[in-house]
């Protein structure tokens, strides 16, 4: 039964007229009402179009119909948008709940990776969005940022205690994140903490990234050991990267420790024009530091040295040696000089970097 309104919304509604309503209302309710029917209502007609069969509702003719016409004007709509909305609420204009988001988080994050897969990785297609810069790609399923770059156990190997090897795990992660992961790293600017755990007697090493942060060319690019993206063409879709990879502890040669880190991170990526057309670069990264033996080499105590690197960009313009990464987007005219190598998979990790096919600029089978 409806409740009375306040005095203030009926001061102008006498009494008598307010009880007519009521009853009047409630007599409609009834009359309105659908209704099983009997047994014996079925059986004569074998199945009849009931409310369990039939229509889901009939409009009433006369007086009783034009009197709930303004409750069925705002009453109906609303309860069909609340229930449109809540088996669909990605229906609604900007997704509020989130839902896209909500549905990929419902795939399993895949467990680390502990060894070399066997294939590549396969994902469903779809285009990236704002709200879901990852899919389309196996990277959706990968670990954000930094939780994706974990150390193994650390152990003694040849002449190194535990300790020494738990420090050289930790420094050779600070070099991947600060070089690959960090905001001020991939806004251009000197990756600090990258170069503070390289061992400071590998001059060659440490004058060639110096001479590429401060006047990058084609001899001397830093995107061969650190990620960067010019300011002013691009900027990240929130602030997740994605990575995908794994650490191995082995004995070197002459008692030293072998630490090899193969790593792959997906960038989320719009123009800085006010598009909203996501793309993504992806950029493979294979590091070999070892931890020698002080009384065999010339070494400083707690620093790390990087005997070999490698690097395998997916989705940049070639020819262009200004130090940064170019992506590319479908609705942009093409930059930089045309790729003249193999088309290959930026996701698949199943095969070791070509030092060969890393060197040429190629194309990708997907993004």
């Amino acid at each position: 039964m409806p409740d009375k309104p306040s005095d203030d919304e009926t001061a102008h509604v006498p009494d008598d007229v307010w009880e007519k309503f009521v009853r009047d209302t409630e007599l409609d309710i009834r009359a309105t009402a659908p209704k099983e029917p009997s047994a014996a209502a079925r059986g004569a007609s074998g199945v009849p179009e009931g409310w369990r069969t039939g229509p889901a509702w009939r409009e009433p003719d006369g007086r009783a119909a034009r009197r709930r016409r303004l409750w069925a004007l705002l009453g109906i709509p609303v309860a069909v948008a609340v229930a449109v909305v809540a088996m669909k609420p990605s229906l609604l204009p900007g997704d509020p709940f989130r839902t896209g988001s909500a549905q990929a988080a419902t795939a399993p994050p895949l467990p680390p990776e502990t060894a070399r897969p066997t294939a590549p990785e396969s994902a469903a297609p779809d285009h990236p969005t704002l709200d879901r810069p990852f899919a389309g790609s196996p990277a959706e399923r990968w670990a954000d940022g930094e939780t994706g770059i974990v150390p193994p156990p650390a152990r003694a190997v040849g002449v190194h205690s535990k300790a020494e090897v738990a420090k050289a795990l930790e420094q050779t992660r600070t070099l991947l994140v600060d070089a690959n992961l960090d905001p001020a790293t991939l806004r251009g600017e000197r990756p600090a903490e990258a170069l503070s755990v390289i061992e400071p007697h590998e001059t060659e090493l440490r004058t060639r990234l110096d001479a590429s942060l401060r006047r990058p060319d084609k001899e001397h690019d830093p995107l061969l050991m650190f990620t960067r993206f010019r300011p002013g063409d691009v900027r990240l879709v929130g602030t997740v990267v994605k990575t995908r990879g794994r650490m191995t502890l082995a004995p070197g040669e002459h008692g030293s420790a072998r630490i090899h880190a193969d790593y792959t991170f997906v960038y989320p990526l719009v123009r800085t024009d006010g598009s909203t057309e996501v793309t993504r670069t992806v950029v493979r990264r294979v590091l070999d530091i070892d931890l020698y033996d002080p009384d065999r080499y010339r070494v400083t105590p707690g620093r790390i040295a990087v005997t070999d690197y490698d690097q395998e960009v997916g989705n940049s313009a070639c020819g262009i040696h200004d130090g940064f990464l170019h992506p590319q987007f479908d609705s942009a005219a093409p930059t930089g000089a045309p790729p003249t190598g193999a088309a290959t998979d930026p996701y698949d990790r199943s095969k070791d970097l070509d030092p060969d096919r890393s060197r040429d600029c190629g194309t990708v089978s997907r993004i």
